[in-house]
């Protein structure tokens, strides 16, 4: 049941994304399928959000396109990747088309702002799976160094434990090598090449360099460290320790692809697979090690050096900023280019600074998510239960906040206020209570969730901000609501109307399961009482006015003949009656439709407006009750038209056979104009 439920979500995306023949490609990151497709113009975001599994949708610029589906990522997209009607993607349209359809679109004027944060994001994305990983590994010592079982910063702590950080410092010493393997395969070059450059950096020969006979090394008085400088050839090359650089292999690889893509036109391809790689370590190895390299570290440095001025200077305006800032870059991208500094941090001052005032804006976003999920308990909300639920879990476990951001915070606009709010209480209270301590500081990079508080100090200011931020963002989303009047009653009423379709089904589904000679008579037999069942062989206008063909119906369910046969009417008056006789199954409180079943089994169904039931009953005065015999031409309701065109609401009221796959005939007449019980469906049972 699992397989079919996950199969059928991953066709679903599919046909709301345009159909496989509109894939161009499809990956995917942590938490969201990342769509590139021939045409993304047409598609309904709304359509593809109500698709079961998805939290949310992102239009990007050109026809990239995300779809949010959260922790269960890489098995809804190896189910889709599994269809047969995805065999083909990717296949039949070169990479030089598709990059030259790209560069034939205009994506604006920012167009270079996108591919440089999109080239930065898709460096880290496919890390955070290790990074997480790390993280969590890191967070568990820190809770044994909390607790004082074990000194993890003792330098003569048993092998078993030294052995513990082997674990987590091998994804941040090589994550530079990662990196470029990352960026490498993103600008279209052998992966393996940029690795290599940057692994070259890294070696035990490289390394030893600082120990050469002809190497000189200077002490910083100031600030203790150490400079070297090697003869290499007679020129001097900075050395650097490049273990846990970024800045570095983003911009070496941005380089080697011109190398590389210029070595291509240069070699025939029967012998690229030799000499464009030989050729590229070449060039790019001694590029790397004496302008690249002591580049990307003065740089990252700086920017690095600039923060840490304004968090001493002005420790409470940086705390403030910081949670600020990551609720307006996470959905753009944009926070890559902090979370390599933080990495930079770590690296050359053996401290980050940044990740704990951040830990505000995550707990915020949090208690957003929270006050969502205590709202939809109280109001029965089924499936915002489970959007919030999960994002909720994958927020507070595993520090990750695009579930709660896509799935439900852009969703609806009154949440971030709110959520800014708790950002801002808790930056402020970061900023006070750690301002003696010169803020809050972690010695690792870390995914701030619940389980990696141990590694932030002061821990006890670092718990109260995250709480406090967690707190008021809940609670204001709780005092206020997350909707907004529009959409608190879009909601009520697409559950109403789901309830009342629901009870339509259920009616039809028990009165098919009984025997037809229960049927009651519509007619008993002058002479003996016989009951005789009556054949219904017309369905009247409910309404007068000019009738449409249902095709030209401005609603997408009813114009696809999906409830049935039928038609529309645009009425000239608000007098709805009973198209045929029989029983009522469905009579719903907001008066817009009426489900009839006749006593030889047809099954009418008169919708008044389209989306009416938006307006809960407002214009509506219903002469009738559920389960009431009514007789054809008796009144069901009258209703204000008027009222309805005011509220913005289509009045056509559209009237179809629900069940037409079980009748023989259901032939909807070419009437113009009709008065009150005019014909205008033939029934053939």
């Amino acid at each position: 049941m699992e397989s079919t439920t996950k199969r059928s979500t991953a066709e679903a995306i599919v046909d709301a994304v345009g159909g496989a023949d509109n894939v161009l490609s499809l990956t995917h990151c942590a938490t969201r399928l990342r769509f590139e497709l021939k045409d993304a113009s047409g598609i309904d975001v709304k359509a593809v959000e109500k698709v079961p599994g998805v939290m949310g949708a992102v239009p990007q610029s050109g026809d990239r396109y995300q779809v949010v589906i959260g922790g269960g990522v890489q098995t809804t997209f190896n189910e889709i990747m599994n269809l047969p009607a995805m065999a083909n993607v990717g296949k039949g349209v070169s990479d030089a088309d598709v990059k030259a359809r790209e560069r034939a679109k205009a994506r604006g004027k920012v167009a270079w702002l996108d591919a440089f944060f999109e080239y930065l994001s898709d460096s880290f994305r496919p890390l955070l799976g290790v990074l997480l990983g790390a993280s969590l590994i890191i967070a568990f010592a820190a809770v044994l160094d909390a607790l004082g079982i074990i000194d993890f910063r003792s330098a003569d702590k048993p092998a078993g434990w030294v052995f513990w950080d082997a674990m987590w410092r091998a994804v941040f010493y090589f994550l530079p090598i990662m990196v470029a393997y990352n960026a490498s395969k993103k600008l279209n070059v052998d992966p393996w090449v940029g690795a290599t450059v940057m692994g070259a950096m890294m070696t035990p020969e490289f390394i030893s360099l600082s120990k050469a006979a002809d190497t000189v090394c200077t002490t910083n008085p100031l600030l203790g460290t150490q400079s070297c400088v090697a003869n290499i050839f007679g020129l001097p090359m900075q050395l650097n320790d490049y273990g846990g650089q970024v800045f570095v292999p983003l911009i070496m690889v941005a380089v080697l692809a011109l190398v590389y893509k210029a070595l291509k036109k240069v070699f025939p391809e029967n012998i690229q697979m030799v000499f464009v790689p030989f050729f590229s370590m070449l060039i790019m190895i001694p590029v790397t090690a004496f302008l690249i390299g002591p580049l990307g570290i003065w740089l990252g440095n700086g920017l690095g050096s600039g923060l840490a001025w304004l968090n001493t200077s002005a420790p409470i305006v940086f705390a403030i900023i910081i949670p600020l800032l990551y609720p307006f870059l996470v959905p753009l991208g944009l926070h890559w280019p902090l979370n390599a500094l933080m990495l930079v941090n770590i690296n050359t001052l053996g401290y980050d600074f940044i990740q704990g005032p951040m830990g505000s804006w995550n707990f915020a976003c949090f208690g957003a998510t929270a006050g969502v999920l205590f709202i939809a308990w109280r109001n029965r909300n089924t499936e915002m239960k489970e959007v919030a639920t999960g994002a909720l879990a994958a927020g507070l476990l595993g520090g990750i906040s695009e579930p709660s951001l896509y799935g439900i915070h852009l969703r609806y606009k009154r949440i971030y206020p709110r959520m800014l709010i708790g950002c801002a209480v808790g930056g402020v209270l970061t900023g006070l209570l750690g301002w003696a301590s010169g803020g809050v500081k972690t010695s690792v990079f870390a995914f701030t969730s619940l389980l990696t508080i141990p590694v932030f100090s002061p821990m006890w200011v670092y718990g109260i901000s995250i709480a406090a931020a967690f707190a008021t963002a809940m609670i204001l989303v709780i005092i206020s609501d997350y909707r907004t009047p529009e959409q608190k009653a879009e909601e009520e009423a697409d559950r109403a109307q789901a309830e009342a379709d629901l009870a339509m089904e259920k009616a039809r589904k028990a009165e098919a399961l009984a025997a037809p000679s229960a049927a009651p008579a519509a007619v008993a037999a002058a002479g003996g009482g016989v009951a005789t069942l009556v054949r219904t062989d017309v369905v009247a206008a409910p309404v007068a006015g000019k009738v449409v063909a249902l095709a030209d119906v401005k609603d997408k369910v009813f114009a696809s003949k999906a409830l049935g046969e039928g038609v529309g009417i645009e009425p000239s008056s608000g007098r709805v009656v009973a198209p045929v006789s029989g029983v009522l199954v469905t009579v719903p409180d907001s008066g817009h439709a009426f489900g009839i079943k006749t006593d030889d089994g047809v099954e009418v169904l008169v919708h008044v407006g389209i989306d009416t039931v938006r307006l809960n009953g407002k214009g509506f005065s219903v002469a009738v009750a559920k389960d009431q015999h009514v007789m054809a031409g008796d009144v069901l309701a009258n209703v204000d038209l008027d009222a309805i065109k005011a509220a913005g609401y289509d009045t056509t009221t559209v009237v179809v056979v629900i069940n037409t796959m079980t009748l023989e005939a259901v032939v909807p007449r070419t009437s113009d104009v009709v008065a009150l019980g005019d014909p205008i469906i033939d029934v053939t049972p």
